[in-house]
């Protein structure tokens, strides 16, 4: 295994923020993604490599910061970058200061000099989208990061992708995975309950805190699986309605732990009435909650495969986030597509196997349907999990 730690191991995307820093471009650099996926180490891997003087503080508190704590790490990247040295000033969980992005506009709008450079970092999609639309637009470039792909946890920590299959995207598996209970202790205590006490019962008021965490659960309990609202409010304790659950889902995509993939009705727009396909966004999550080991998803055919269907739908839902691609699933009767890909590129149709290569009789009827539609096999078979993992999805079904 290699010798490495994160905070040595720079991902392509920090890579990527890095050079756009370094270039000078006037505009504030917004890093959005999980939270225990890195973003904090990637800022100073990038403060430390650009050489500069850098501000590093955090909002992620307890007691909720005032735009005056903007105001005052601003006051120290300006005294920082006196004379021509340039200041890169991070703010890390910036969504839970109020009036964040007003105040951010303000300062950046009356600079003085163009020697501060703002790498800001969040852990809400739903947060930090509000704040950048409504007083930040043009005034940003957004960077995309996500879970750990299997080639980054390879190449960082030797984890090979049987073993992310289970273990998921987050880095700090490298040094539990051969001590289950404290890895699921690790995600569960630190991962799941921070990211729903301060992210998803900050974002907006619940009243149904324990609803909304019984629909994390369930999802986990069902990775990959269509689950109807009717049969959701049937299996959850201190259940509500189906507008609410559709509402604590979208809760859970913008902390980026659940997804629900709608289905495939072309002319219908409607979300709330078909059933959603629930997408857990880390195989980790699933495997903390779900009580399975390691040697489960050996053994275990069906589970292994509605993990492995899970962790495909979970990278393409994060790679192909902002590309203009959307993602469905499609059920007839007797026929049924794992997932649809709509995007400017085309219509795709895709069947996802872990075991033996099979019939794919869904898809051909999907395409009979749709002929535009271009099938796709993903598994044995077809296109091999390595070689799947290993292409940017944007390149194929992207803009």
């Amino acid at each position: 295994m290699p010798d490495l730690s994160q905070s040595e191991y720079l991902r392509p995307r920090a890579n990527e923020v890095q050079s756009l820093l370094g270039e000078g471009l006037p505009w504030i650099h917004v890093l959005v993604g999980p939270r225990q996926i890195g973003k904090s180490t990637a800022s100073l891997q990038i403060a430390r490599n650009l050489g500069w003087a850098s501000v590093v503080e955090s909002a992620d508190s307890p007691v909720q910061h005032g735009p005056e704590w903007i105001t005052a790490q601003w006051e120290r990247a300006e005294a920082a970058s006196n004379g021509d040295t340039k200041c890169l000033l991070i703010l890390d969980e910036i969504q839970k200061v109020q009036g964040w992005s007003e105040t951010l506009k303000l300062l950046w709008d009356g600079r003085k000099h163009d020697r501060i450079h703002v790498l800001v970092l969040g852990s809400s999609a739903l947060m930090m989208q509000h704040g950048l639309s409504e007083s930040l637009a043009g005034r940003f470039l957004l960077h995309r990061f996500g879970h750990w792909s299997p080639s980054e946890m390879r190449d960082a920590f030797g984890i090979g992708l049987e073993d992310w299959f289970f273990f998921g995207g987050y880095p700090g598996i490298a040094k539990l995975q051969n001590r289950i209970e404290l890895w699921r202790g690790h995600i569960r205590d630190s991962l799941i309950e921070t990211a729903m006490a301060r992210d998803c019962l900050q974002m907006q008021p619940i009243r149904k805190p324990t609803l909304l965490r019984n629909l994390f659960g369930l999802a986990c309990l069902h990775p990959a699986e269509c689950i109807s609202y009717t049969k959701m409010l049937g299996s959850l304790q201190d259940a509500g309605n189906t507008v609410t659950l559709a509402s604590y889902l979208d809760l859970l995509e913008s902390a980026f732990l659940v997804t629900g993939l709608e289905a495939w009705r072309p002319g219908i727009q409607s979300k709330r009435g078909s059933s959603p396909k629930l997408v857990v966004r880390n195989n980790a999550l699933a495997s903390a909650l779900s009580g399975k080991r390691r040697t489960d998803f050996d053994t275990d055919r069906t589970w292994r495969g509605r993990m492995i269907e899970n962790a495909v739908l979970a990278h393409l839902v994060q790679e192909l986030d902002g590309t203009g691609a959307k993602l469905y699933w499609w059920r007839d009767k007797f026929w049924e597509v794992d997932l649809v890909i709509q995007s400017p590129k085309g219509l795709w149709a895709l069947e996802i196997k872990s075991g033996k290569p099979e019939n794919p009789k869904g898809l051909r009827e999907f395409c009979k349907r749709w002929p535009e539609a271009h099938p796709m096999l993903i598994g044995p078979g077809g296109i091999p999990f390595a070689e799947f993992f290993a292409e940017d999805p944007k390149e194929r079904f992207g803009h």
